[in-house]
């Protein structure tokens, strides 16, 4: 009976550990969309379709696997509006829009594909016109899902939207925030919760066949 209580003891800390670390390990393949404001990039509030930028502002779109918000790649490189647009005139009734357009690292391409190097685009359109409006008028083909959401920009990549895969290779935000202060997991607290709990439950045991 002993020997069969710590079984039961190390796969529970097995399953609980490991089942923590995959929850760790998810990530999303997407292309993130961001707001540039004194020169620092934030994500975005709103999605493209929505978004109405002012003229002269600049936003970026970077492809990456990430877990969340907190989480995904900024668009990188040097960021200017009067350099990317330097070369469109202003035009009334118009508002120019400069756009970053990060295709990501070789890491975070979808099998078969590469990624093609970064660009930027100045893009003008109406007054009232959102980013995918912007988007639309340079960098096109794009592809959405049933659902809005954007999955291609430029053709890239070719298939997929959203999906899933292993993200092991970098920590979420927030166990990055955990290893700054050289704390536990928590995983390790729901392992020794579950050991502790058996190893009451077999205590228990031992004393109810003492005293049978």
């Amino acid at each position: 009976m002993t020997r069969r209580w710590a079984a039961l003891l190390l796969a529970a800390l097995f399953l609980t550990l490991a089942g923590s670390g995959q929850a760790q390990a998810a990530g999303y393949r997407y292309w993130s969309f961001w707001d540039q404001d004194a020169g620092h990039w934030t994500y975005a509030t709103q999605g493209p379709a929505t978004a109405r930028p002012s003229d002269g502002a600049v936003q970026g779109f970077r492809f990456s696997v990430s877990e969340d918000s907190g989480d995904s790649a900024k668009p990188r490189g040097p960021v200017s509006f009067p350099v990317i647009c330097a070369r469109t005139p202003a035009r009334e009734g118009r508002k120019r829009v400069a756009l970053v357009l990060d295709f990501g690292t070789a890491a975070d391409a979808p099998s078969g594909e590469t990624p093609p190097a970064r660009r930027t685009v100045c893009a003008q359109v109406s007054t009232d016109g959102t980013t995918a409006d912007a988007l639309a008028s340079v960098a096109k083909p794009l592809r959405y899902d049933t659902n809005a959401l954007l999955c291609a920009i430029g053709g890239y990549p070719r298939q997929g939207c959203g999906e899933q895969v292993a993200s092991g290779r970098k920590p979420t935000a927030a166990a990055r925030k955990g290893d700054r202060t050289g704390g536990p997991s928590v995983g390790l607290f729901v392992g020794a919760g579950a050991v502790a709990l058996l190893a009451a439950a077999a205590v228990w045991q031992a004393r109810r066949r003492r005293h049978a």
